[in-house]
Order: structure tokens, then sequence, then C-alpha cells
């Protein structure tokens, strides 16, 4: 199963997708730089090292080479009962050796960045390949990578001082018993992210990124005549903690308290088949799990998808367009470059409910005799790279949000999820909804607890019959889980009816 998950979200309007940086070369440069400071020299290496140790790997006639250099510093600070209870702060660095050949992969890693480690791991990967090639082998030609220019090459973490990072924390605690008597607990979180990647293949490639990634959580329970309910908000992406001013902590508080206090008045949910509307911005997670992981490459070429072998085919009712586009500019799930050196990518993914194509990575794009998309990414230098979307969503259409709401004869409108899973093969899905409303002859009558959505992805995207003008990402909350490995991504739709989606309730 793979699934995405969330401390916490509230949504982004579509209008703040800023413009794309265009892929340049001298965009790397200054990131190579950068990359090379903290990753080769202070090891006594080069790309003359670099060089060697692919080529101890192309001496057995791999396929595809690469090294993946990694530095990353991260700093978390968490509140509750009022006091800062905790801080933590850590780094990790390391180099990741890759050798392909055909379909098999070899993989090793080390946290010690030394000459000795990197040529050890390029030997005990090269053995993937049957025999030794015969005669020198020729190093190719340097090529420093096209990638874009989306975020600051800054580090997040230096960007507020302890001091003010705990004064925040204590500002959202302030706000948020102050904003009802029924709030009796609050939680909240802060985390920053540095991560610099180089990266080195085989063909002479060079690229590297800098990452910067913050993220701000609030979590509050309120109490009522004995019963405790839970609501929560957020938010980060790729910029400073400057970006958490007094109106979006402000922004944060009331949703979370909002949602707690609405959770409060909430009834069993109702159970059977009915028609679902789906809110804007962060419920598209069902979007992301019912539908983006079942256009993975890797899934497709093996045919372990319910997509694969349907290019060109509807998969999805007329007017669904879904894209994975890694190139938003600030957005938690966007990347300069990918994790194989690959500049990220606007993937049209279903056009008009046509599908069009995968996600992919370089393995299976090679496989499948396609070109990568961007998408090939991993957890750390300890994981190996494969297919994973970016920041995933569907177009806007034309209805106003009201006017998909009061359409419901007898249904749920859900605006809040707390996660969700996805059989590949089956297409089969299961979403966890924390805010929903019973709506009846087109009135939301009173909110519901314990909504269960449970579906099949590409079932469910034929049986989508009104979508909303008002498409939106979700605050910058989401991360992916897949085969073990975990990475930011982010999520968004506009306000969807899907009919016939079976609900399992409490009631």
């Amino acid at each position: 199963m793979n699934s995405l998950r969330s401390s916490s979200a509230s949504a982004v309007n579509a209008s703040t997708l800023s413009s794309k940086a265009r892929p340049t070369a001298a965009s790397t440069e200054g990131r190579l730089e950068i990359a090379r400071s903290l990753l080769l020299t202070p090891f006594g290496l080069t790309e003359t090292h670099l060089n060697r140790a692919l080529a101890e790997i192309a001496s057995h006639g791999a396929d595809d080479a690469d090294l993946y250099f990694q530095y990353t510093r991260s700093e978390g600070w968490s509140l509750e009962e009022g006091i800062v209870k905790s801080g933590s702060f850590s780094i990790d660095q390391g180099v990741g050796v890759r050798a392909v050949s055909g379909e098999k992969t070899a993989f090793a890693y080390s946290d010690d960045i030394s000459e000795a480690s990197l040529l050890d791991a390029a030997r005990t990967v090269r053995s993937i390949s049957a025999a030794a090639k015969s005669g020198r082998v020729k190093t190719p030609t340097r090529r420093v990578a096209s990638s874009r220019s989306l975020y600051q090459d800054l580090d997040p973490i230096a960007t507020l001082n302890s001091t003010d990072k705990v004064k925040l924390l204590e500002k959202v605690e302030k706000l948020a018993k102050a904003k009802d008597p029924r709030v009796v607990q609050v939680m909240a979180g802060m985390a920053s992210e540095y991560d610099v990647v180089m990266v080195a293949r085989a063909d002479g490639t060079l690229a590297a990124d800098v990452r910067p990634l913050v993220r701000l959580s609030v979590t509050v329970i309120a109490e009522q005549k004995g019963r405790r309910e839970v609501g929560s908000s957020g938010g980060g992406g790729r910029f400073g903690l400057a970006y958490f001013n007094d109106a979006q902590i402000t922004q944060y508080v009331d949703e979370a308290v909002k949602a707690a206090l609405t959770n409060l008045e909430a009834r069993p949910a109702p159970a059977g088949e009915m028609t679902v509307v789906l809110g804007s911005g962060w419920p598209g997670i069902l979007l992301h799990e019912a539908i983006g992981h079942g256009l993975e490459g890797d899934f497709n070429r093996k045919g372990s998808s319910a997509f694969a072998g349907k290019i060109g085919q509807r998969v999805a009712a007329k007017g669904v367009t879904v894209l994975d586009d890694g190139t938003i500019a600030d957005r938690r799930g966007s990347l300069n470059v990918d994790d194989e050196g690959n500049a990220s990518q606007r993937n049209v993914l279903i056009e008009d409910g046509i599908l069009k194509g995968y996600i992919q990575d370089s393995l299976n794009a090679r496989l499948m005799k396609v070109k990568p998309t961007g998408n090939g990414r991993r957890e750390s230098y300890a994981h190996m790279p494969m297919p994973r979307m970016t920041n995933t969503y569907m177009l806007a259409g034309d209805k106003q949000p009201e006017e998909i709401v009061a359409s419901i004869k007898k249904g749920l409108y859900a605006t809040n999820f707390g996660g969700g899973q996805v059989d590949i093969t089956s297409g089969k899905f299961v979403f966890s909804a924390s805010e929903a409303y019973w709506v009846e002859n087109g009135k939301i009558l009173y909110p519901v607890k314990g909504a269960t959505i449970v579906g099949n992805g590409p079932d469910a995207l034929t049986r989508v019959t009104m979508m909303g003008n008002d498409m939106a990402l979700d605050s910058g909350v989401g991360t992916c889980g897949k085969e073990g490995q975990s990475v930011p991504v982010g999520v968004g739709q506009p306000t969807l009816r899907i009919d016939g989606l079976t609900v399992g309730g409490t009631a």
C-alpha cells in the first residue's frame, strides 16, 4: 500500500501558483559550488575522483550509473502544555552509488564521504554486469545539467533565531487559547531543513540542488460536556521562517480551532453508497492516492497498475485534467532538479479524461522507451530513486462550489482528510475524513465524524459529474510514502462531485 499523510492541512488558492523558471545551466553552476563546498572539498574530493568511481562501474558495462551526494541539516521544535517541551537538531551526510544493467539495479551507500569508500562502493555495484570490458574506459564529456530556479538557495534554520522560534510557538498557543474557552490543549510544531544534493552521472552530467523546507503545524483539543475533539492546520514550503508572520499564524489557528469546535457538534456519519462532494485543496489527497500512484512508471512498466497499457484511452469523465507539476515556485513538492539530475517538469497525465502519459524516472523511462519526466526521487542518499509524484492536482471546472453542494439530494460533503491509502493493482482506495458534513436537499444539516470513503480510483474518475472553479493547492504539509521511502509532496483540486461512492460510517 502507498500512503499520503499530513499532520495538518489547509488550502492555498490557485492564484498563488507562481510562474515557472526556465531551466538553465547557469543556475546549476551556482548550486554546484555550494554542493562542492559541503560535499567534496572538506573530504579532499574533486570531480576527478567522481569520474574515477564512475569509470570503475563503466568498466563492467553497466547501462547506467550515478553518484548521489547529500548534506542535510534539520531542526525541530515542539510546544505542548504551554511550554516548548522538545527540540532537535541533526546533520546527516553521505553518498549513494548505483549501477543499472537492464532491469537490475545494484546500490551501495555510505555516510563516510571519502575516496576509499566511494571506490569501494563503485566496485561493489559494478558486479551487477556480467563481465569487465576490455580496454580503457573513455571519460565522458562533462555537462552541467539544466535546472530551474524555483526557490532561494537559503538555509531556513538561520532565518529566525532560537528565541524568536520559541516566541512564535508560544504565540500560537496564546492565540488558540484566547479564541474559545473550550480549547483546553494546544500543540504546535516547527520544522526546518536545509538539504544540499549533488548528482554525478555516468554520461558526464553534473547536477545540484539546494532545497530549503519549512513547516508549521497547529493542533488543538476542544472540550465540551466531557467530549473532546481535535482540530489541526498548518503549512509550509521551500522558503524561510519569515513566511510564518502574524497573519499566517492567525489563519492556521483559526482553522484548527474551527475544526475542533465543528467536530464537537459532529454526529455519527451515515454509511452506504452516496453522492460525495470533496472540498478544494487538501482533499486532493484522494487524487494523489487513487490516481497518482497508479500513474507512476514502475507500476505501469510491470503491468501492475490499473492504468497499465491505457495511454490514449478514456480513463476519466470528460473535463477531468490531471497534472503532476514540479515547477511551481516555493511549493513543498517542487524541485529545481530531481534526484537523478533531470530538471523538473509540468507533466499532463490526464487531459479531458484521456490518459496522456506516466511519470518517469530514468530507469523506467529507458525500459519503456520514453523520456524521463523529472520525477526520479529518493528519500535520502541511503535510498534508490524511483518514480514519485511532486505536486499533483486537477484543473478547475466552471461550477460555483455552492452550486455543487446545493446539487446534493442526500450525501456527504468532505472538506478535510487525515490521510489515505491505495492498492495499486486493484485501484482500491480508502480515506478517512477529518471534517465532513451531512447534506440533504442541497442544505448542510450538521457535521459528521467517522466517515471513511472507499472506492476504486479508475472507476471514481469516471463518476466525476461536477467540477468547481475554485482549484486550490494544499497549504504545504503532505508527505508521501512508497516502498518505505517518504518524500515531501503537494496536492490540489477544485470542489468535486463524485456520484456513487461508498461511505463507511459509524451510524
